[in-house]
């Protein structure tokens, strides 16, 4: 992997955990969440013209990614409405860096050197270390998370390699998927959604630009690199995460989520070097 693709991707990793501290300190998880998808679809929307299509063999991949980005984004609302960000993230996305490694030598054809699958073991400790610093109820949401954001990043992969245009299909991508929720609540929570955009649309805007951004390098990386390593290295986002929780947040984080985590960082940098 290029030193400039590495870079890339830890930005990435930066305003991944910068667009999730936004809605976990939102009010409202998800009315803050719609602000957030909104922008990115407007965003995607002004910058689209400017663009070729998407390859008609990317598609269907794309159909089934905004599904799934839709329901990502309603249990991630959800997620940090019931449990700590300094839990919840390093659960989402510590477990699926594993999951997609398994999944993308069989998808891909991409196997992993000895370091790789040592990176997978630490993750897997990690996440169970993880998991008995909180309850079944705080647990099985993050979990199930992950197994959304495993299966997303494993049709996305495979659609931006399709697609030929890496840029256009995230930003078709986070039109399609970012449209639906606001326009439900819009028909819905009208005077609350409007209220409520009055005093956080630039909260809203400042994380809309902080997903599309950090998924179109993730995408982008991974038309260059294996999708196991650019998902892995993504993931470094759970350091970010944690100090955020810790600085903005004033989350409390015990001795074992802290081991927890450095095991899944460890795990996460094994599998990059993999």
């Amino acid at each position: 992997m290029s030193l400039g693709i590495f870079c890339a991707v830890l930005l990435a990793a930066l305003l991944h955990a910068s667009w999730n501290a936004i809605v976990k300190l939102g009010g409202d998880k998800l009315l803050t969440t719609l602000l957030v998808t909104g922008w990115a679809a407007v965003l995607s929307a002004l910058l689209l013209p400017w663009l070729p299509p998407p390859a008609p063999a990317s598609w269907p991949w794309l159909a089934a990614s905004s599904l799934l980005q839709l329901g990502y984004y309603v249990l991630v609302a959800r997620a940090y409405h019931v449990a700590d960000m300094s839990l919840s993230y390093p659960l989402m996305r510590g477990s699926a860096p594993l999951l997609v490694a398994l999944a993308g030598s069989l998808m891909f054809d991409e196997h992993l050197p000895p370091n790789g699958w040592a990176g997978i073991a630490l993750v897997s400790i990690g996440i169970l270390c993880m998991a008995g610093s909180g309850n079944r109820r705080t647990l099985q949401l993050p979990l199930f998370i992950a197994l959304v954001i495993a299966t997303y990043t494993l049709v996305d992969a495979q659609g931006a390699r399709l697609s030929g245009q890496p840029l256009s299909y995230t930003l078709w991508l986070f039109l399609l998927s970012g449209l639906p929720l606001p326009l439900w609540a819009l028909a819905t929570r009208r005077v609350q959604l409007l209220a409520y955009f009055r005093n956080n649309w630039a909260r809203g805007l400042i994380g809309g630009v902080g997903t599309t951004t950090s998924y179109g390098i993730a995408l982008w990386a991974m038309t260059l690199t294996p999708v196991a390593i650019i998902a892995a290295l993504r993931e470094t986002s759970i350091l970010f995460a944690l100090l955020i929780s810790v600085i903005v947040l004033k989350e409390r984080i015990n001795r074992r989520r802290l081991l927890a985590a450095a095991l899944i960082v460890i795990g996460v940098i094994l599998l990059r070097l993999g």
